[in-house]
């Protein structure tokens, strides 16, 4: 998936939004079973810091 690899930060959900935006007529169910095949994850967010 070239959009994952372009959009690093992405999750299926935000691709398959892309996809459609571009005119592909995908649903979201069919970009989550793809990312899932390709082995995809989005890397975990680092929680904020609190104040001290």
């Amino acid at each position: 998936m070239e959009s994952a690899r372009q959009y690093g930060r992405y999750g299926y959900r935000k691709i398959g939004a892309l996809l459609w935006d571009a005119g592909w007529v995908v649903n979201d169910k069919r970009v989550e079973r793809i990312w899932r095949q390709e082995g995809l994850k989005v890397p975990a967010r680092k929680p904020k810091r609190g104040r001290l």
